[in-house]
């Protein structure tokens, strides 16, 4: 974070606490205006042990999301189910302060985490699911490595033989060890190995730095629910949708269809037939996918760019607050009443992520 980007956060904390003190934010909340706008929350993981230390803009500690939830419990914010939620944005008859949560990916930690402190305060929630590692039962082979050589990242310099690193990698460093997944992840894809070789790959790893993969793997860190967790879960009403099959959009549209395709296909046995919502993966997006996704028959689709829906918004690029560690609950307050809207700089919100 640069200087001036630090300055303007500290001024951006300074002034949300002198318009709360003086009601400002129960005045806009409670105006026509926001009535007008949905807000959809986004997150993607809540920590089982240690990841939102490893990547804070992904993974929130469990207590953190628990805050939350009651921000909007006593604030009696309008939780929603996001198809109810959407269908009333565009008949403009939403209740007052209107929200609806999302998880994108579907990790373990949503089952193990989030879905019991939602069904407490029953909140009803959106899961995009991603399903290729759902039947794998393992750790997402990208985000593994990354995690692991973070662990180690005490153990001085390591030499990561026969696994596709061009040169030794100083654990200590974040950079060479964000280099060290690019190749050994590109290397895996140029053999084209599949998720159970590239499992192979991770368990050589941890070996060759030390870590305790068996624990890792145990400790279901990094890992899709299973197709009985989902079911488990749909049972119990939780709305399963779109995320393609791999996490991935390629620029092909007739393999783009396919991921949508076999995603849905997937949700079909353990989930919902009616899958007609969908999340771009790491939040990017091209103007060709609208036209493929609409002849897939998929209605909505959210975004990671920051902002309030409204009915004037694209269906297709819906924007979502993403919440992080590093986000106050002043600052989420902010967003669920609307006022965050006007301190924002609307910017898009590009996810260096990739489950695959």
């Amino acid at each position: 974070m640069t200087a001036s980007e630090k300055v303007r956060k500290v001024l951006r904390r300074s002034s949300l606490r002198v318009l709360k003190s003086c009601g400002a934010f129960r005045l806009v909340e409670s105006t026509q205006w926001r009535r007008e706008r949905l807000l959809i929350l986004c997150y993607h993981g809540i920590s089982l042990q240690d990841e939102h230390e490893w990547r804070p803009f992904y993974y929130i500690r469990p207590q953190l999301l628990e805050r939350r939830l009651q921000i909007l419990k006593d604030g009696n914010f309008s939780v929603l189910p996001l198809a109810e939620a959407l269908e009333r944005l565009s008949r403009r008859d939403l209740p007052p302060k209107s929200v609806a949560i999302t998880f994108d990916d579907g990790t373990y930690d949503f089952y193990a985490q989030a879905f019991p402190r939602l069904r407490k305060l029953g909140f009803p929630v959106t899961v995009y699911l991603t399903s290729y590692y759902s039947n794998l039962q393992c750790p997402v082979f990208s985000l593994i490595c990354s995690y692991m050589l973070w662990k180690a990242r005490d153990k001085g310099t390591s030499i990561l033989e026969g696994l596709g690193a061009s040169r030794p990698v100083n654990l200590a460093s974040a950079e060479d060890r964000q280099r060290a997944v690019e190749e050994i992840v590109a290397s895996a894809d140029r053999k084209n190995l599949s998720g159970i070789q590239k499992n192979e790959i991770a368990s050589r790893l941890a070996e060759l730095i030390d870590v305790d993969y068996g624990q890792i793997v145990k400790s279901r860190v990094l890992q899709v629910m299973r197709a009985q967790e989902v079911k488990e879960l749909a049972q119990a009403g939780v709305d399963f949708q779109l995320h393609t099959h791999r996490h991935r959009m390629p620029p092909n549209e007739n393999l783009f269809r396919k991921e949508i395709r076999d995603n849905r296909d997937y949700l079909s046995q353990y989930a919902a037939r009616d899958t007609k919502h969908f999340c771009y993966p790491s939040g990017a997006y091209r103007p060709e996918y609208l036209d493929w996704l609409s002849a897939e028959g998929i209605i909505s689709a959210t975004t990671c760019d920051t902002g309030l829906a409204t009915v004037e918004s694209n269906r297709l690029l819906l924007p979502r607050l993403l919440d992080t560690t590093g986000r106050t609950d002043l600052e989420f307050e902010s967003w669920a009443n609307g006022i965050g809207h006007f301190l924002s700089s609307g910017r898009r919100a590009r996810l260096a992520y990739s489950p695959d």
